[in-house]
């Protein structure tokens, strides 16, 4: 299977890109890593073995569009399966073999992995997400789609800007409402850097000063009661997902 990983960045440290291009390098499985900026091009990269694409501007949308554009060059390019993989993040080893393993095992369209939340440092925190537990959240860096989901890749981009904030969960719902099938890896391979003070203080610890304390989802939530029912038919052209049945969600950050 070939398989490209699409990382988005902006304005991340040297530090945290190269723990991600490390990782991607490390894989157990053979893989193209194609690595978009959004606006701030950091030149070490040009060098850094990876495929390296300039967007002359940030797009203010949580990486959505330098992510969509990564993965439907992939698409264009012939590559049979995409996985994303944020910046600031880092996978296992042995993530792709994973994810291919499920995939090719189930013929599923898309792979859900599980992931890690670990602290600056790399060191892991104790603790799972209940939306994670369940199955109802499945974070952007989690995703691995093959050929069946491809029709999806430009979604990323094409749902309105407010919605971007939550886009992993759109994203899933559209997969969902597609009917496609989706297939879980059975271990963590993401290590997720959580910078989400209330998960520190769920575990005791003291948030670190750079931790957020959430999403801006007033902000969503506002655009959407301003929309009218024409508007709701189009975002469903252009997300795939049903944002009227989707508005009593009450996600938590993360």
């Amino acid at each position: 299977m070939h398989v490209a990983v699409v990382t988005p960045y902006y304005k991340e440290s040297r530090a945290w890109v190269q723990r991600c291009l490390d990782s991607v390098r490390a894989q157990t499985r053979a893989c193209e890593h194609i690595v978009v900026a959004d606006g701030h091009p950091q030149d070490w990269i040009d060098t850094a073995g990876v495929r390296h694409i300039r967007l002359d501007r940030a797009h203010g949308d949580y990486g959505n569009t330098p992510r969509s554009i990564g993965a439907q060059l992939a698409l264009s390019e012939g590559y049979d399966a995409v996985a994303f993989l944020d910046a600031d993040n880092w996978y296992e080893p042995d993530h792709l073999e994973a994810c291919i393993t499920a995939a090719e095992a189930s013929g599923a369209d898309y792979v859900a992995a599980r992931r890690n939340w670990v602290r600056e440092d790399g060191s892991r925190m104790p603790y799972e997400s209940d939306e994670d537990r369940r199955g109802t959240h499945v974070d952007t860096n989690c995703f691995f789609l093959t050929f069946g989901a491809f029709h999806t890749l430009a979604r990323w981009l094409m749902m309105p800007k407010p919605m971007a904030m939550l886009g992993d969960r759109f994203f899933l719902a559209s997969l969902r409402e597609d009917g496609l099938c989706g297939a879980k890896t059975s271990r963590p391979t993401v290590n997720y850097l959580c910078t989400w003070a209330h998960v520190f203080r769920e575990i005791g610890e003291e948030p670190p000063a750079s931790a957020k304390d959430g999403l801006p989802t007033a902000k969503l939530r506002r655009w959407v009661g301003q929309l009218q029912n024409e508007d709701f038919r189009q975002i469903k052209r252009l997300a795939g997902c049903d944002l009227q049945a989707l508005l009593d969600m009450r996600p938590s950050p993360g």
